[in-house]
């Protein structure tokens, strides 16, 4: 481990940010968070936030540690929180176990939670924040940008060929990337509020849109088909599984009134917008579905759905997984009319098996950006 007392602090805390990836899927809307406890240069105790309404990682940490965090330096992710919610307040916990120091990563800007900084510094305890924030940020871009912003948080994910084209002509439901692309498709979308598509792509591809794979939703996602005229019919895959996950529809408030009723007398919940261009308005349907729940957006397509989500500027995340693949003029593009004025920035690729994924975030200022 470095001399250097700033890069040790880094490290210990990049440990903190790996552990806090464990929670994916099961702690929204509560963030992920990741904690170390170190005792002379040795790693004493580890925890992360396992589950909605669990203990806090702080806490888990803790545990681990026993009568070793006495004198310890604690590495969290998050400022530790200073409120009884489901749990007690970790600020208070930290204290009581005797931790000589807390180096925390991203200030908590929630005002019911947050001041736990100042809580520990009152309890004679030495704080270190800002820590590796950018990266902190990064990992709960949808969680900050909720309560920063006050809006769902929207990531367009999209499979299409290396001409960016989403099928290989309209209406032919196209297999564009591998297992290992689709694999990850199911875990992320286990991180999310919402999965949504629009009446296009429902019809062409009759999809389920569950979450199916090694990480279970701690709640599943609602799928979600923004429909103006209420066209999803009763016997598609998605209304006949709304055991399985909810469903709801999107539409135009002058839909037609039987279709309507016929998709909620089937378990849909139906959210009437105003129409816009070409279908639903799209801000209302954002809108729309923050009203009912839904803070993260994972939108799947199609190409319709993604050019009016772009040239609104609504897109906070893309998620590009590219295939090994030139499907030509006759293919369905990606982005089929103005892109908006968002600016991007990378985050990173990946390979999965053949295909690549190039993950973007929309470029904000430096204060706020993550």
């Amino acid at each position: 481990m470095s001399e250097d007392p700033a890069a040790r602090d880094a490290a210990f805390m990049r440990r903190a940010l790996a552990l806090a990836e464990r929670g994916w899927g099961r702690t929204w809307p509560n963030p992920l968070v990741g904690a170390v406890l170190v005792r002379d240069g040795e790693v004493v105790g580890e925890g992360w936030h396992a589950e909605y309404g669990g203990p806090h990682a702080e806490v888990a940490a803790l545990a681990a540690a026993g009568e070793r965090a006495r004198g310890a330096v604690a590495y969290v992710t998050l400022e530790p929180c200073a409120h009884w919610g489901k749990t007690p307040p970790c600020a208070d916990a930290l204290a009581a176990a005797g931790v000589a120091r807390v180096v925390f990563a991203a200030e908590d800007p929630n005002p019911v939670a947050g001041g736990g900084a100042a809580r520990l510094r009152g309890a004679g305890i030495a704080v270190t924040g800002g820590v590796e924030r950018a990266a902190a940020r990064e990992q709960n871009a949808p969680f900050f940008h909720v309560l920063e912003r006050g809006a769902p948080y929207v990531t367009l994910k999209y499979a299409l060929s290396l001409d960016a084209r989403l099928s290989r002509e309209p209406e032919r439901p196209t297999a564009v990337t591998g297992a290992a692309a689709r694999a990850e498709v199911h875990r992320l979308r286990a991180g999310y509020d919402a999965i949504v598509v629009g009446i296009g792509t429902a019809l062409a591809d009759d999809p389920l849109l569950t979450v199916r794979g090694p990480v279970v939703p701690r709640v599943a996602p609602a799928r979600v088909v923004l429909d103006a005229d209420a066209r999803l019919p009763v016997t598609s895959r998605l209304v006949r599984s709304v055991q399985d996950a909810p469903v709801w529809v999107v539409c135009a408030d002058d839909a037609d009134a039987g279709r309507r009723a016929r998709l909620e007398a089937a378990g849909v919940r139906v959210l009437p917008v105003r129409r816009g261009p070409g279908g639903v308005d799209i801000r209302g349907a954002i809108e729309a579905l923050g009203d009912a729940g839904a803070r993260a957006l994972f939108v799947e397509g199609g190409g319709r759905v993604g050019a009016s989500l772009l040239a609104a500027d609504a897109v906070e995340e893309l998620l590009l997984f590219y295939a090994p693949a030139i499907f030509g003029e006759a293919g369905v593009p990606a982005f089929p009319g103005p892109a908006g004025e968002a600016r991007w920035r990378l985050r990173g690729a990946r390979a999965f098996g053949d295909d690549v994924l190039i993950a973007l975030r929309r470029r904000r200022s430096t204060s706020t950006e993550g």
